[in-house]
């Protein structure tokens, strides 16, 4: 009887032993076959698209390896296809959200709007993309901090990518007095353009009178730059314009108002009074 059980716990020990050894290759070749599939896609495909592809052969050699380890100690496959069965339907109606995130990571998958390093804005959040994952997609915000944002809001909400296209547009809003010339603060404007390296020749800048506000002539100065120049120049062009405009005489107005009583009411009484 001693001799039957030293047997059998020989042999479950071997195969628990088999499948400790089935796992850790498993995990060892998933690692080599994620970097390898990352590699091979490097030149052919965005990033992205290489860490999709790259997790995907990962938990694919890793679900053969522990199916292969479960085989090993004796654990009956048909009883774990049939209980997952069962659990994935109750796992369906408690999750109905997680399902809903997945199918939407799907569509972003497939719709590409942004990429892994691009900078987007979602509402009033604005990061550098991290990853795109099944549930969720995670930035990191200008101030460092780290955001999660599920798939379904992203597919529902109005996503902006800054860094799509290789140029931007910066838009100054900029009020003169109703003294000065408009089209002599046009000039002036666009010599600072043009003293500007940062500014781009094509597209030109662009001018627009845009009326009469209550203490200022109002007017829209627009020049193109290279994105990753974007807050270089817009933190500069200010200080260029003010600079300017103080050489050549041109006041920047600070609201104020004027109060009329009518030509027959007498006018408004001012005294001074001294200390």
């Amino acid at each position: 009887m001693s001799d039957w059980l030293a047997k059998i716990d020989a042999a479950l020990v071997l195969s628990i032993v088999e499948a400790l050894v089935y796992f850790l290759v498993g995990l060892l070749l998933a690692r080599m076959a994620g970097r390898g599939v990352r590699q091979w896609s490097k030149h052919r495909f965005d990033s992205h698209q290489q860490l999709l592809m790259a997790r995907v052969a990962t938990y694919l050699v890793l679900l053969v390896f522990v199916v292969m380890g479960l085989n090993a100690i004796g654990f009956n496959l048909g009883v774990l296809i049939g209980a997952a069965g069962i659990l994935s339907v109750a796992i369906g109606f408690a999750s109905q959200t997680s399902a809903s995130n997945i199918i939407s990571g799907l569509f972003l998958v497939a719709e590409r709007p942004f990429s892994v390093g691009d900078l987007i804005r979602v509402g009033t959040t604005t990061g550098e993309v991290l990853s795109v994952d099944l549930l969720s997609v995670k930035l990191r915000t200008f101030d460092n901090l780290y955001v999660r944002i599920p798939n379904e809001t992203l597919i529902k909400s109005e996503v902006t990518t800054l860094t799509r296209f290789p140029i931007r547009r910066i838009d100054l809003a900029i009020g003169v007095a109703y003294k000065e010339d408009i089209n002599g603060v046009r000039k002036v404007l666009e010599k600072v353009a043009e003293a500007n390296p940062l500014c781009l020749d094509e597209p030109k800048p662009l001018f627009v009178f845009l009326g009469f506000g209550d203490s200022s002539l109002d007017m829209q100065f627009s020049v193109w730059v290279k994105r990753e120049n974007f807050l270089e120049l817009k933190n500069s062009i200010h200080e260029e314009i003010k600079a300017a405009f103080d050489a050549e005489g041109i006041e920047i107005p600070f609201p104020h108002r004027s109060l009329y009583t009518g030509s027959v009411t007498e006018p408004f009484p001012i005294r001074v009074i001294r200390d």
